[in-house]
């Protein structure tokens, strides 16, 4: 496989934390499965901010941006049971990446990590 695009995206977790305060922010941004996960653990505004980072750089990996078919709500940050992040795509998104690559197989790679005020993301995706 060969890297098609890289992301990174660095967030205040401050900035997202004043931001879920709108319930349409939440809503606009993030899938259910995201909300529950990072609402029952004790750093939530950094778990928030974590994921949006990630959609950030996926739209980034992609060059396309937050435009053109990708809505944020449909990049879904997940962990593997390992505590491995992942993106899982959905809706409209998913379908825009398959046009975009025609079908082929593509592999999407993350890694995030926070630091009491920054959350970061960096993404990867190979044909």
């Amino acid at each position: 496989m060969n890297i098609f695009g890289i992301g990174t995206d660095i967030v205040s977790v401050e900035r997202i934390k004043i931001s879920l305060k709108n319930k349409n922010f939440i809503k606009r941004v993030f899938n259910e499965k995201e909300v529950f996960k990072c609402k029952k653990i004790t750093n939530s505004n950094n778990c928030f901010a974590k994921r949006f980072a990630a959609k950030e750089a996926f739209s980034k990996a992609l060059g396309t941006g937050i435009s053109n078919g990708i809505n944020l709500n449909e990049i879904i940050v997940l962990n593997k049971k390992s505590g491995k992040p992942y993106i899982n795509l959905i809706g409209q998104t998913k379908e825009t990446l398959s046009k975009k690559f025609k079908g082929k197989k593509t592999k999407v790679s993350l890694s995030l990590s926070d630091e009491k005020k920054y959350a970061v993301a960096f993404v990867t995706i190979s044909i």
